[in-house]
Parts: C-alpha cells; sequence; structure tokens
C-alpha cells in the first residue's frame, strides 16, 4: 500500500465522521440548552431556600434542601467522607463540564472535514463547491463555541456552589 492510496483511504474515512460529528453537536446543542434551564430553574430555588439554609448552616441543622444538592447529599449520607462529598460535587460538575470542553472540539473537527473538499473544489474552479464546504465548515465551529459559550458559565456557578456547600458542610460537621 503506498501512501497515496493511504491518504485517499484517510480522507474518505473523515468524510464519514460529519454526519456522525453533526449529529453529536446537535445532540450538545439540545442538552445546552436543557442544561441551561435546569440552571436557572436551580437557581431559582437556591435564591427562595437561602434564608432557610443559612439559618441550618448557622444552628447546625441539616434538612433536606431543594437547590442544594451537595447539602442533601450529606443530609442523606451523614458519615460521608470529605472526599466522598467532593466526588459527589464533581460527579454533578461532570457533564456539563465535559460538554463544555468538548463541543469546540467536534466544531473543529466539523470545520476541518469540508476543508479538503473545498480546496480540491478550489484546485478544480469550482467557486460552488468551495462556498458549500465552507458555509458548512464555518456553521460547525460557530454553533461549537455557542454550545461551550452556554454551558461554560452554568458549569462555573456550579462549581462555586458547590465549593460553598462543602465548606459549610465542612462547619457542620465541625458542630457534630
Amino acid at each position: 500500500m503506498n501512501i497515496q492510496s493511504l491518504e485517499n483511504i484517510m480522507a474518505q474515512l473523515s468524510h464519514l465522521l460529519m454526519t456522525p460529528v453533526i449529529l453529536i453537536i446537535v445532540a450538545l446543542l439540545i442538552y445546552a440548552i436543557y442544561a441551561l434551564g435546569g440552571f436557572f430553574g436551580q437557581y431559582s430555588l437556591r435564591k427562595k431556600y437561602a434564608p432557610i439554609y443559612t439559618m441550618q448552616v448557622q444552628t447546625g441543622q441539616t434538612d433536606w434542601l431543594k437547590g442544594y444538592p451537595v447539602h442533601n447529599y450529606f443530609v442523606n449520607n451523614p458519615e460521608a467522607s470529605e472526599d466522598e462529598l467532593e466526588v459527589y460535587a464533581l460527579k454533578n460538575l461532570e457533564t456539563l463540564r465535559i460538554v463544555t470542553r468538548i463541543a469546540p472540539m467536534l466544531g473543529l473537527i466539523a470545520t476541518m472535514i469540508p476543508m479538503g473538499p473545498a480546496l480540491q473544489a478550489l484546485a478544480d474552479g469550482n467557486i460552488q463547491g468551495i462556498s458549500e464546504n465552507l458555509i458548512i465548515a464555518f456553521a460547525a465551529v460557530i454553533w461549537g463555541l455557542v454550545i461551550a459559550s452556554l454551558t461554560f458559565w452554568p458549569a462555573s456557578v456550579k462549581k462555586r456552589w458547590c465549593a460553598d456547600e462543602l465548606i459549610n458542610i465542612r462547619k457542620l460537621k465541625g458542630r457534630c
């Protein structure tokens, strides 16, 4: 097998990746919108129950509260170690963080795949082929970045919320 045939096989295989990558980007967009809605729902619950949560931390009570997942895990598992609580907090953030990181990568993959055919169309003098491939390429990277933008902010804020809950759990454990 010579290098030219290997390059052709790789080009054909990369072209086959385009459909799954686009479908995954669409699925991640749907997830990002869902996660953003869930974030605003959790924000409203935390705002509603913040005075009760603050009172519980100050008085050493541990009752279950909507919008405080790490606190609720501690309420259900009072013997959980700090490491277990941190793992639970990270698990809560994991999907958002993965989507935030993988969406731009998939956008870049979906950008690079049509660049080969676009360059081939350029070599053939086919302006229509160039524009069709570049439209797909740039749309894919834009949607990858939009998805990352939609999930980055909730992931960052939820990380702070989890850290705050972990600090308060340490205070509660100190009182026991």
